[in-house]
């Protein structure tokens, strides 16, 4: 699978990334960044760092930082830590960020793979949506889009209408939603059905020194969050949008045009509409099955 992640990393964009790196069907072909949980200046910065830590040769271009209509907001530090990866200071990346923008680098790499290319948004879909705007064919170049966002019958996770990547950029997502690619959305219905202990990441350090030892280091910021919520751990978000992406038969969905709200009290809820393209909803998953094949990946 030729595959594109586009981040804003984020404890769980760490996860998605070193599984993307660490799988032997997965082809990674680049990182584009974007605002969300850290700014898109210190998204680029910590996923150059994990590129270079991952021992991976990839471009990292640097997207949007703020919204298409929206007013900026401020990062998600009580969520993911000052600098996105818990209490930890990562190192400065010895490598910097392409010439492109996100968008300019989106369009060209699915021009040059056409029908290839699985694209990845694990953050606000700003990018996308300025990748259309850019090149009317970049939808129809993709094979696909699996996106991390949304949820359709459980409550959201920043209000009680919406989740946080639908929730900072609704306009995006509803030019995206309306471009007529293939799209899978993976949010909160089915994320938040796997929940990760301290002990899954204690396991992830025992498998894997090196890359799961990080990602225990950084999760503690992370499920200490979770608990002030009234969550026993942490939800399985972007992750599991990669696994869905390479192992869809591990999910069911459902076909349906979707909608975003995109002003008022439940601005960025998704909710299920007439009148569009269908979109394929993750609504139920085998937990155990997605959750073997991450640790899987890091074993290998």
């Amino acid at each position: 699978m030729k595959l594109v992640i586009d981040t804003d990393p984020g404890v769980d964009d760490a996860m998605a990334i070193t599984f993307a790196a660490l799988h032997p069907d997965i082809e990674l072909l680049g990182l584009t960044t974007v605002f969300g949980n850290v700014t898109a200046s210190q998204g680029t910065h910590n996923a150059l760092y994990l590129s270079e830590r991952l021992g991976l040769d990839i471009p990292v271009a640097e997207g949007a930082n703020v919204p298409r209509v929206l007013p900026p907001f401020e990062p998600s530090a009580h969520v993911h830590g000052p600098e996105g990866f818990g209490n930890l200071k990562v190192p400065a990346p010895k490598g910097k960020a392409i010439a492109e923008t996100a968008a300019e680098f989106l369009c060209r790499v699915a021009r040059e793979n056409p029908g290839q290319i699985v694209l990845c948004p694990v953050g606000p879909m700003t990018n996308v949506a300025d990748a259309i705007d850019l090149d009317p064919d970049f939808a129809k170049n993709l094979k696909s889009i699996v996106f991390m966002g949304g949820t359709l019958d459980r409550q959201g996770n920043v209000t009680p209408f919406a989740e946080a990547n639908t929730w900072h950029d609704p306009h995006a997502l509803d030019v995206v939603l309306q471009s007529g690619a293939n799209i899978t959305m993976v949010g909160l219905d089915v994320t938040m059905k796997l929940i990760l202990m301290a002990e899954d990441f204690t396991k992830m350090a025992e498998i894997n020194s090196v890359h799961g030892g990080f990602l225990r280091d950084i999760s503690h910021f992370y499920l200490k969050f979770y608990k002030t919520v009234g969550e026993a751990g942490c939800g399985f978000h972007d992750p599991m949008t990669i696994i869905a992406a390479l192992h869809p038969e591990l999910f069911k969905t459902d076909s349906t045009p979707l909608g975003v709200v995109l002003d008022g009290e439940e601005i960025g809820r998704t909710y299920r509409t007439e009148g569009r393209p269908a979109v394929n909803v993750c609504v139920d998953l085998d937990v155990e099955g997605v959750k073997a094949e991450f640790m899987e990946a890091l074993a290998r």
